[in-house]
């Protein structure tokens, strides 16, 4: 490896760090928001542009993660954020259905059994401890498995053509008489 390994590992740590931050702020954002309110047509627009928000972010990341010197690691700070953000939308909607229509799902949802059925359903897991039984549940998790494909496949492959870039890009700048100091490693 070229660069300073030291500095290698404090980027790895950083990148660690602000990971498990991010994660535990949005589990915990959810864990705290009010959730009173019924699903509604309201409800399906603001998941709509909740997975709207996620695409744009996970765009920004893209570009972020090429033009990094820490490709790698930028783009497993944006799976930190893209994956559980996602996951908790959907959970978020889960949870908001059932208590808006109970018997929705096989069981009453708690925060954490929205959250459970999400990332079980996220997962391609699917216990089938927790189903969905109405039609607008089934079709919320019909939708979530659609958008789970592209997300692990068409996103995953975004994300590693621009760890690509950015390694091609970081390589070419160096190869040009850079300072040397640029990681060559994640």
């Amino acid at each position: 490896m070229n660069g300073n390994p030291g500095r290698h590992q404090r980027q790895v740590l950083l990148a660690s760090v602000r990971s498990l931050g991010t994660v535990v702020l949005l589990v915990t954002t959810y864990y705290l928001l009010p959730m009173d309110s019924a699903f509604t047509a309201t409800t399906v627009l603001a998941l709509t542009g909740g997975i709207a928000a996620v695409t744009v972010l996970l765009s920004w990341q893209i570009r972020r993660i090429a033009l990094s010197p820490w490709p790698g690691l930028k783009a497993m700070e944006a799976m930190a954020i893209t994956v559980p953000l996602f996951v908790l939308l959907y959970a978020t909607a889960c949870f908001l259905l059932e208590h808006s229509a109970p018997g929705s799902f096989s069981e009453p949802l708690s925060r954490s059994d929205g959250l459970y059925f999400a990332m079980t359903v996220f997962s391609t897991v699917g216990f089938g401890d927790i189903t969905a039984r109405s039609e607008p549940a089934r079709l919320l998790t019909t939708g979530q498995i659609t958008l789970n494909l592209l997300l692990i496949g068409v996103a995953a492959r975004l994300l590693a053509n621009a760890v690509q870039r950015g390694r091609e890009r970081r390589d070419q700048h160096l190869g040009r008489g850079g300072s040397g100091s640029t990681p060559s490693a994640p």
